[in-house]
Protein backbone atom coordinates (compact mmCIF):
# COMPACT_ATOMS: atom_id res chain seq x y z
CA UNK A 1 0.00 0.00 0.00
CA UNK A 2 2.75 2.45 0.92
CA UNK A 3 4.64 1.36 -2.18
CA UNK A 4 1.65 2.33 -4.31
CA UNK A 5 1.37 5.67 -2.53
CA UNK A 6 5.07 6.32 -3.03
CA UNK A 7 4.73 5.48 -6.72
CA UNK A 8 1.71 7.78 -6.99
CA UNK A 9 3.72 10.54 -5.33
CA UNK A 10 6.62 10.06 -7.71
CA UNK A 11 4.26 10.19 -10.70
CA UNK A 12 2.52 13.31 -9.41
CA UNK A 13 5.90 14.95 -8.76
CA UNK A 14 6.74 14.26 -12.41
CA UNK A 15 3.50 15.88 -13.54
CA UNK A 16 4.15 18.93 -11.41
CA UNK A 17 7.71 19.10 -12.69
CA UNK A 18 6.50 19.21 -16.29
CA UNK A 19 4.15 22.07 -15.38
CA UNK A 20 7.01 23.78 -13.56
CA UNK A 21 9.17 23.59 -16.67
CA UNK A 22 6.37 25.26 -18.63
CA UNK A 23 6.06 27.90 -15.90
CA UNK A 24 9.78 28.66 -16.27
CA UNK A 25 9.31 29.13 -20.01
CA UNK A 26 6.50 31.61 -19.24
CA UNK A 27 8.81 33.44 -16.83
CA UNK A 28 11.31 33.89 -19.66
CA UNK A 29 8.59 35.59 -21.72
CA UNK A 30 8.26 32.71 -24.14
CA UNK A 31 5.24 30.63 -25.08
CA UNK A 32 5.26 27.12 -23.60
CA UNK A 33 3.62 24.10 -25.17
CA UNK A 34 0.05 24.75 -24.01
CA UNK A 35 -1.14 21.51 -25.61
CA UNK A 36 1.22 19.57 -23.35
CA UNK A 37 0.08 21.64 -20.38
CA UNK A 38 -3.50 20.68 -21.33
CA UNK A 39 -2.50 17.00 -21.23
CA UNK A 40 -0.88 17.37 -17.81
CA UNK A 41 -3.85 19.21 -16.33
CA UNK A 42 -6.35 16.77 -17.86
CA UNK A 43 -4.33 13.83 -16.57
CA UNK A 44 -4.18 15.21 -13.02
CA UNK A 45 -7.90 16.06 -13.03
CA UNK A 46 -8.81 12.58 -14.29
CA UNK A 47 -6.49 10.97 -11.75
CA UNK A 48 -8.05 13.00 -8.93
CA UNK A 49 -11.58 12.12 -10.00
CA UNK A 50 -11.15 8.47 -10.86
CA UNK A 51 -8.56 7.35 -8.40
CA UNK A 52 -7.18 9.63 -5.73
CA UNK A 53 -10.22 11.08 -3.99
CA UNK A 54 -11.70 7.72 -2.96
CA UNK A 55 -8.29 6.48 -1.89
CA UNK A 56 -7.55 9.61 0.14
CA UNK A 57 -10.97 9.45 1.80
CA UNK A 58 -10.36 5.82 2.77
CA UNK A 59 -7.00 6.67 4.30
CA UNK A 60 -8.42 9.53 6.31
CA UNK A 61 -11.34 7.50 7.67
CA UNK A 62 -9.09 4.60 8.62
CA UNK A 63 -6.54 6.89 10.22
CA UNK A 64 -9.24 8.57 12.29
CA UNK A 65 -10.31 5.14 13.54
CA UNK A 66 -6.81 4.22 14.69
CA UNK A 67 -5.54 7.61 15.77
CA UNK A 68 -8.47 9.83 16.71
CA UNK A 69 -5.99 12.41 18.03
CA UNK A 70 -4.87 12.85 14.41
CA UNK A 71 -8.42 13.42 13.12
CA UNK A 72 -7.99 17.19 12.75
CA UNK A 73 -4.77 16.78 10.80
CA UNK A 74 -6.34 14.13 8.58
CA UNK A 75 -9.45 16.21 7.92
CA UNK A 76 -7.32 19.26 7.13
CA UNK A 77 -5.19 17.29 4.69
CA UNK A 78 -8.26 15.97 2.91
CA UNK A 79 -9.71 19.48 2.74
CA UNK A 80 -6.40 20.80 1.38
CA UNK A 81 -6.38 18.09 -1.27
CA UNK A 82 -9.92 18.90 -2.31
CA UNK A 83 -9.01 22.59 -2.66
CA UNK A 84 -6.48 21.69 -5.33
CA UNK A 85 -9.14 20.60 -7.78
CA UNK A 86 -10.93 23.96 -8.26
CA UNK A 87 -7.57 25.69 -8.66
CA UNK A 88 -6.60 23.17 -11.31
CA UNK A 89 -9.97 23.56 -13.03
CA UNK A 90 -9.38 27.33 -13.19
CA UNK A 91 -5.98 26.69 -14.80
CA UNK A 92 -7.69 24.31 -17.20
CA UNK A 93 -10.15 27.03 -18.21
CA UNK A 94 -7.29 29.47 -18.71
CA UNK A 95 -5.40 26.99 -20.89
CA UNK A 96 -8.56 26.59 -22.97
CA UNK A 97 -8.71 30.36 -23.43
CA UNK A 98 -5.11 30.44 -24.60
CA UNK A 99 -5.63 27.53 -26.97
CA UNK A 100 -8.67 29.30 -28.45
CA UNK A 101 -6.54 32.43 -28.94
CA UNK A 102 -8.50 34.45 -26.41
CA UNK A 103 -6.70 37.23 -24.60
CA UNK A 104 -5.39 36.22 -21.21
CA UNK A 105 -2.82 38.13 -19.16
CA UNK A 106 0.16 35.77 -19.08
CA UNK A 107 1.51 37.29 -15.87
CA UNK A 108 -1.73 36.41 -14.07
CA UNK A 109 -1.76 32.94 -15.60
CA UNK A 110 1.87 32.39 -14.58
CA UNK A 111 1.13 33.56 -11.02
CA UNK A 112 -1.87 31.21 -10.77
CA UNK A 113 0.19 28.32 -12.12
CA UNK A 114 3.01 29.00 -9.66
CA UNK A 115 0.57 29.18 -6.74
CA UNK A 116 -1.08 25.90 -7.76
CA UNK A 117 2.30 24.17 -8.09
CA UNK A 118 3.39 25.41 -4.67
CA UNK A 119 0.16 24.27 -3.02
CA UNK A 120 0.21 20.82 -4.62
CA UNK A 121 3.87 20.29 -3.74
CA UNK A 122 3.22 21.45 -0.18
CA UNK A 123 0.41 18.92 0.07
CA UNK A 124 2.61 16.08 -1.24
CA UNK A 125 5.38 17.03 1.18
CA UNK A 126 2.97 17.06 4.11
CA UNK A 127 1.67 13.64 3.16
CA UNK A 128 5.19 12.30 2.95
CA UNK A 129 6.31 13.84 6.25
CA UNK A 130 3.18 13.43 8.36
CA UNK A 131 0.75 10.93 6.89
CA UNK A 132 3.01 8.22 5.48
CA UNK A 133 4.84 7.60 8.79
CA UNK A 134 1.50 7.21 10.58
CA UNK A 135 0.27 4.77 7.98
CA UNK A 136 3.47 2.79 8.16
CA UNK A 137 3.28 2.54 11.95
CA UNK A 138 -0.39 1.71 12.28
CA UNK A 139 -1.64 -0.10 9.20
CA UNK A 140 -1.51 -3.87 8.68
CA UNK A 141 -2.64 -6.49 6.13
CA UNK A 142 -6.29 -5.98 7.06
CA UNK A 143 -5.97 -2.27 6.37
CA UNK A 144 -4.26 -2.91 3.06
CA UNK A 145 -7.14 -5.17 2.06
CA UNK A 146 -9.67 -2.50 3.13
CA UNK A 147 -7.92 0.01 0.90
CA UNK A 148 -7.84 -2.41 -1.97
CA UNK A 149 -11.62 -2.66 -1.59
CA UNK A 150 -11.90 1.16 -1.59
CA UNK A 151 -10.00 1.47 -4.85
CA UNK A 152 -12.04 2.05 -7.98
CA UNK A 153 -12.80 -1.07 -10.00
CA UNK A 154 -9.88 -1.87 -12.29
CA UNK A 155 -7.72 0.90 -10.78
CA UNK A 156 -4.68 -0.40 -12.61
CA UNK A 157 -6.62 -0.11 -15.87
CA UNK A 158 -7.51 3.50 -15.05
CA UNK A 159 -3.84 4.41 -14.81
CA UNK A 160 -3.05 2.46 -17.99
CA UNK A 161 -5.90 4.21 -19.83
CA UNK A 162 -4.66 7.59 -18.66
CA UNK A 163 -1.17 6.79 -19.89
CA UNK A 164 -2.48 5.72 -23.29
CA UNK A 165 -4.65 8.81 -23.58
CA UNK A 166 -1.73 11.19 -23.07
CA UNK A 167 1.18 9.95 -25.19
CA UNK A 168 2.90 13.35 -25.49
CA UNK A 169 2.85 13.67 -21.73
CA UNK A 170 4.28 10.19 -21.23
CA UNK A 171 7.11 10.97 -23.64
CA UNK A 172 7.88 14.20 -21.78
CA UNK A 173 7.85 12.39 -18.43
CA UNK A 174 10.31 9.80 -19.64
CA UNK A 175 12.74 12.54 -20.64
CA UNK A 176 12.27 14.75 -17.57
CA UNK A 177 14.92 14.81 -14.87
CA UNK A 178 12.57 15.26 -11.93
CA UNK A 179 14.04 16.63 -8.71
CA UNK A 180 12.78 14.92 -5.55
CA UNK A 181 10.25 16.63 -3.31
CA UNK A 182 12.02 17.99 -0.26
Amino acid sequence: MLKQLSLDHANMARMLHVLDLKYRILQQGERPNFHLMREVVDYILAYMEEFAVSLEQGFVERLKTYLPEQADMADQMLADYRKLRPRLEDLSDDIDRVLMDNVLPMDRFAADLKEYLEEHRRYLQQERRELFPLLEQRFDEKDTEAFAQAMPDNADKVVERLQEAYPELCAELEEADVPPLE
